[in-house]
């Protein structure tokens, strides 16, 4: 009876969430443009799916996820072993990362704008070549803006002195960039906070955090994400005037 009540719950705030979406799309559908859905039915029970998968995913982070990466944070700093965590850190944010969907459409579609444009050849090995690059570029971003944010935590560096620093990096990189690049680069700070990506990063820093002594979690632990949407930028710009 607990457990029904339980998933009655997450079922109903999954709807909660999509409720302003569908109020919005409702009123623009039938007051705005005005005219009838004719597939009504389907995308009623497309929204009931899209709740019953939010809700499982939620279900999934709190049992799987978030634990994991908790878990090995501790087992890590009773290691004390840093290497060992950095490789780890380093080998979450690029692994999750090399193979995020998102990254691939938006890496595949600068590809072919690239070969529109002349900045490469127009040809599908060219085409891979480019895509594959930025994707390489934007996991090595993630990966190292890991290793950054663990050892600011370790260190207990304060996090605004990075992140003011890291912008700076932005402005100045976008001043020699190449124009093409920045708005790519800009975007791909954006799809490297995947549905993978997040939730252990985050349960990374929160563990890592509540396991040094001297150390606050809700100070310390987070802060993760913002490096892994800020990292991306930089790299890509410099991958840029690389390329």
């Amino acid at each position: 009876m607990k457990s029904i009540y339980a998933w009655s719950a997450w079922l109903f705030g999954s709807f909660r969430d999509l409720l302003p979406i569908i109020a919005v799309v409702t009123f623009f559908q039938f007051f705005v443009l005005p005219q009838t859905l004719p597939n009504i039915l389907e995308i009623i029970i497309g929204a009931f799916l899209v709740a019953i998968g939010l809700s499982l995913f939620i279900r999934g982070l709190e049992m799987g996820l978030f634990p994991l990466g908790e878990n090995m944070a501790f087992a890590f700093a009773r290691k004390g072993n840093i290497w060992w965590l950095l490789a780890f850190a380093f080998s979450l944010g690029f692994g999750t990362t090399v193979a995020e969907p998102t990254l691939i459409a938006v890496a595949g579609e600068a590809a072919n704008v690239a070969a529109q444009a002349g900045i490469v050849a127009n040809t599908e090995m060219a085409r891979d070549d480019y895509a594959f690059g930025l994707r390489l570029t934007v996991a090595l971003s993630v990966g190292t803006a890991i290793v950054v944010g663990v050892i600011r935590i370790i260190k207990g560096w304060p996090i605004h002195y990075l992140i003011i620093s890291g912008y700076i990096g932005v402005v100045v990189m976008t001043a020699f960039a190449p124009k093409e690049i920045i708005g790519i680069a800009y975007d791909s700070g954006g799809v490297t906070t995947s549905t993978i990506t997040v939730p252990l990063v985050t349960a990374l820093g929160v563990g890592l955090a509540s396991s040094i002594k001297g150390r606050n979690p809700m100070l310390d632990g987070f802060g993760l994400i913002a490096f892994a949407s800020l990292f991306p930028m930089i790299f890509v710009m410099v991958y840029g005037v690389l390329v």
